[in-house]
C-alpha cells in the first residue's frame, strides 16, 4: 500500500514540476534550496529530525554511495538519513520539493524515474537478495540552511546520489552527482521502450562512430573503466587518458559538447551554467574522450571524459535484473579537485 501510495506521489509531484519550475526561474537555486530544505525540515517531529539532520562537519556528509545499502540478516536499510516510506505525504511533497530545487525539469524527472525503477526491479526479482523499494530514498541535511554560512544536503538511494554544498547563498559544490538505472531501456510493460538516460548513451556511441582510424586507436581503451569509488571525497584522477578534444573535428568538438552539456542539464539552470562556464574557462581542447568496448545496443562499455576541471565516468557493463545484457548504467559527474566544497583542503 505505502509502495503504491508512493509511486502515485511521484506521478502527481511530476504532473505540478512543470508549474513550479516557471515560478523559481528567477531565483538562484541556492535560495530555493534554503527555503525547500528549511520547510522540509519544519514539517519533521523531534524524532525525524534527529534521523535527517546533522551538523555541517559531520564525517556523515561525504559517506556517499549508489548502491542498495541494507543489513542482510534483518532487511533493513543501513543508509542514515530520514527515507520517504517514514513521511507522511506533506513531508514526502516537501522532500521532492527539495529534490526539485537540485534538479532541472528533466533531472527531476530521470531522478523521479530511477526512483521508480524500484518497483519494477521488485517485481523482476521476485524475493531477491535486496529488498527494492521505492520508499528506500533518504534525505539528509548537513547543518541549518540559510542563504549566509555553510550547510549542504544529500538525497541518496539506489542508483541516485545528489550532493551540494553552499557557502554564503551560493551553491560552491553539486558533485558527487549520480545516476544511474536498471534497466536502462524498458523491455516490457506499458512504458517499453523508455530509456532513462539516452543522452548520456547516444552522444557518446555518436562520437566514438564519428572518430576516424587513427583517433579511435587513441580513444580506445583496453579494458573496461572501474567502478566510480564511493565514500570518497575525491574522483580517482589520473592523467588524461582517450582522444583529446584538439585532435576533433567541429562536428565531433560538438557532439562532445552536447554529452558534457547533458550531464550539466540535470543540474538547476544556474547550477549547470557555473559547471559549463568553469569547463570552458578551463579549456575545451583540454578535454580528453576515452572509450571501452562496442558501439552497438547491448554491447557493454565504458566512457570517460576529463578535463581540468571535472570527470565524467559512465559504464554500461552489467545485464539488467531480466538478464538483458549492456541494460544497467552508473553515470557520474565529478569535481577533479575533490567533492563538497573540499577542492582547496
Amino acid at each position: 500500500m505505502k509502495l503504491t501510495r508512493l509511486l502515485l506521489a511521484l506521478v502527481v509531484v511530476a504532473v505540478l514540476v512543470g508549474v513550479a519550475y516557471v515560478n523559481q526561474v528567477n531565483q538562484p537555486a541556492a535560495a530555493v534550496m534554503a527555503d525547500a530544505a528549511q520547510k522540509f525540515i519544519d514539517s519533521l517531529d523531534d524524532n525525524q529530525k534527529a534521523q535527517a539532520v546533522f551538523a555541517f562537519d559531520d564525517k556523515e556528509r561525504v559517506n556517499w554511495h549508489f548502491v542498495p545499502r541494507q543489513d542482510n540478516a534483518t532487511k533493513k536499510p543501513t543508509r542514515k538519513g530520514l527515507r520517504l516510506e517514514e513521511m507522511n505525504d506533506k513531508q514526502r511533497a516537501a522532500a521532492l520539493e527539495l529534490l526539485k530545487a537540485g534538479t532541472s525539469k528533466d533531472g527531476y524527472t530521470k531522478a523521479t524515474t530511477i526512483m521508480s525503477l524500484e518497483a519494477i526491479l521488485k517485481d523482476l526479482e521476485k524475493n531477491g537478495a535486496m529488498v527494492r523499494n521505492t520508499g528506500w530514498y533518504f534525505v539528509s541535511i548537513f547543518g541549518t540552511p540559510a542563504k549566509t554560512g555553510k550547510w549542504g544536503w544529500r538525497i541518496e538511494g539506489h542508483h541516485l546520489s545528489l550532493n551540494f554544498t553552499l557557502d554564503g547563498g551560493r551553491v560552491v559544490s553539486s558533485t558527487p552527482a549520480f545516476f544511474g538505472a536498471n534497466p536502462a531501456t524498458l523491455k516490457e510493460g506499458p512504458n517499453k521502450g523508455q530509456r532513462v538516460l539516452p543522452e548520456a548513451e547516444d552522444y557518446a556511441r555518436d562520437l566514438f562512430k564519428s572518430l576516424d582510424k587513427d583517433q579511435q586507436a587513441a580513444a580506445l581503451q583496453k579494458e573496461h573503466f572501474k567502478e566510480t569509488p564511493e565514500e570518497k571525497e575525491k574522483p580517482n584522477v589520473t592523467d588524461p587518458v582517450g582522444v583529446s578534444a584538439a585532435k576533433m573535428t567541429d562536428k565531433q568538438r560538438d557532439t562532445l559538447w552536447k554529452l558534457i552539456q547533458s550531464y550539466a542539464a540535470r543540474m538547476p539552470e544556474d547550477v549547470g551554467e557555473e559547471e559549463l562556464r568553469q569547463v570552458k574557462e578551463a579549456g575545451l581542447d583540454k578535454i580528453h574522450f576515452a572509450y571501452s568496448g562496442g558501439s552497438e545496443p547491448g554491447q557493454p562499455y565504458t566512457y570517460r571524459i576529463q578535463g581540468p576541471t571535472f570527470i565524467i565516468e559512465f559504464l554500461n557493463v552489467q545485464d539488467d535484473s531480466a538478464k538483458n545484457p549492456a541494460n544497467h548504467i552508473h553515470s557520474s559527474w565529478r569535481n577533479v579537485k575533490g567533492d563538497f566544497g573540499l577542492a582547496g583542503r
